[in-house]
């Protein structure tokens, strides 16, 4: 092991049944190192770090950490050894507090073998301060924190454990501009201590930005290890997918409304919780229509209110300019309009269901005549939808929780397609998958704008939301701030329509009654 490597990956295979999920990888980490890890979902990325940290064992090859050779039985050995992993489903009990997650197993105690809560607060109170955050309560409990703030918890707690190397797996996936930025510079702080980070992030523009080295993996394969100097997105894009990188696909935007029919009419819609305010607005056949704004401004909400999955307190919902008012989702889907979910892993998948039973959930049309399922239809349309959206499964009959997050996203976009809906909600579709996945679903908007299907589009991304909407609507506390023809707008323009600081006094006023 070559002078300043912290850990060395020999060799790594792990075999699954049916499938190798990792391919004699092999590579260094240098001490001190912000280092990347990067790939298409399904590369292997999690698999080996999971070896890392404990979670799984290797097949084949070896992991020599700080010298020694590690066969890590579970989590807590890796952490006794220095290796700690903030995963990006976070892991902290949200009935606890701050400094009870952070010392969860571990508690001080006192003489009389009570919890010394008196020292674990100082405790907490140091490992906080010694990062800079100075707005986190040890007695907070984490249901009342941001996921920001719980982010920095999992830091604190791993930095707890005194460790060597910390694994962060798509921090930022969930975090607001500014929230990254702090968090960014958290890492940096670290790096700057001499504690090792490998950084996984879809986010390749942040990858550039913080890391000292990146490796690449494809299928379960070493691509390359280079330094970061040396690297830039189109590179990083073209070792990811195997071929030239031919750029993200651009829509042909709608620039003469005059001759269209509203499919969907909203007016002064509200919900009982005031967060969606006298919202209005109107969605044509075939347009992709963006809702821009930060976290909590009431996107969801405004499609929640629609789909019958919040009650409405006020307005009106017309479908084709007949007066809807659905109640519950199964009446919104039979009207023809689906909903892609926030959150895959929770709202999305069914985990316990094969790939095949979540693509077919809402399909209602392939019954023979005394209403039994014709299953061999049911695999033929499952079959014809994999096919279609490309997605990667050994088979259609296993877990969907074996599938990688990209191939996840695009089953339960299947589960809509197969329903051919005239409207479809997309809410964070591209959340959390890679730069592949996300271009075959921007070619999936396109094709299905192409056939008239009208879109709305939520995305905490700027430029994915200029690069594929006809229109823009920007949300801001639960009120539609503005609407825009995307025609010479800036990221710019959005940005100061999502902020505080753009705010009129009316609208100030407004917020203020309802809090």
């Amino acid at each position: 092991m070559s002078k300043n490597t912290i850990c060395k990956i020999e060799n790594i295979e792990k075999r699954f049944p049916g499938t190798i999920a990792l391919k004699n990888v092999s590579f260094e980490i240098k001490e001190g190192e912000v280092h990347a890890l990067i790939g298409e979902n399904g590369a292997g990325k999690s698999t080996l770090m999971n070896i890392l940290n404990g979670v799984l064992q290797a097949s084949k090859g070896k992991i020599i950490f700080m010298g020694e050779e590690c066969n890590f039985a579970n989590p807590n050995d890796a952490n006794h050894a220095g290796i700690a992993m903030i995963h990006q489903e976070l892991s902290l009990a949200p009935a606890m507090t701050a400094a009870e997650n952070i010392f969860l197993n571990r508690m001080p105690k006192t003489k009389l073998g009570l919890v010394d809560y008196k020292k674990m607060h100082e405790d907490c109170l140091f490992l906080l301060n010694n990062l800079g955050v100075d707005h986190i309560s040890p007695n907070s409990l984490v249901r009342d924190l941001s996921v920001s703030e719980q982010q920095l918890l999992e830091i604190s707690k791993a930095i707890s454990y005194d460790a060597k190397m910390l694994i962060m797996d798509e921090p930022t996936s969930s975090l607001t501009e500014k929230e990254v930025d702090f968090l960014l510079n958290i890492v940096d702080k670290l790096r700057s201590r001499g504690v090792t980070i490998i950084y996984i992030s879809h986010k390749l523009e942040e990858v550039l930005s913080i890391s000292d080295t990146i490796t690449i993996l494809r299928d379960g394969e070493h691509i390359i290890t280079s330094p970061t100097k040396d690297m830039n997105e189109h590179k990083m894009i073209s070792y990811m997918v195997g071929r030239e990188y031919e750029g993200t696909h651009i829509r042909n935007f709608i620039k003469d409304y005059s001759v269209l029919k509203p499919i969907l009419s909203v007016e002064n819609l509200s919900d009982f919780e005031g967060k969606v305010n006298n919202v209005s607005f109107e969605l044509y056949p075939g347009e992709v229509l963006g809702f821009a704004g930060l976290v909590g401004a009431g996107r969801t909400e405004v499609l929640e209110c629609i789909f019958g999955a919040r009650r409405k307190k006020s307005g009106t919902i017309k479908i084709n300019g007949e007066e809807a008012n659905f109640d519950n989702c199964a009446k919104a889907i039979d009207a023809g309009i689906g909903l892609i979910p926030e959150g895959r892993k929770i709202q999305g998948i069914f985990s316990k269901m094969s790939v095949k039973e979540n693509m077919l959930l809402v399909y209602q049309r392939c019954t023979s005549k005394r209403g039994i399922l014709n299953n061999k239809a049911l695999d033929g349309i499952a079959s014809e939808a994999k096919n279609n959206l490309n997605v990667k499964t050994p088979s259609l009959d296993v877990l969907i929780t074996n599938l990688s997050g990209g191939n996840q996203q695009k089953t339960i976009v299947a589960r809509w397609l197969v329903n051919k809906p005239s409207i479809l909600f997309m809410d964070e579709p591209t959340h959390g998958i890679d730069i592949g996945a996300k271009n075959e679903i921007y070619k999936i908007i396109d094709n299905l704008t192409s056939v008239g299907v009208a879109v709305v589009l939520i995305s905490s991304e700027m430029p994915e939301i200029l690069s594929l909407s006809d229109r823009i609507l920007v949300m801001h506390h639960g009120y539609k701030r503005g609407e825009f023809l995307n025609e010479n707008i800036t990221q710019e323009t959005l940005m100061s329509y999502t902020l505080d600081e753009a705010m009129t006094d009316d609208e100030r006023l407004a917020i203020s009654k309802i809090s």
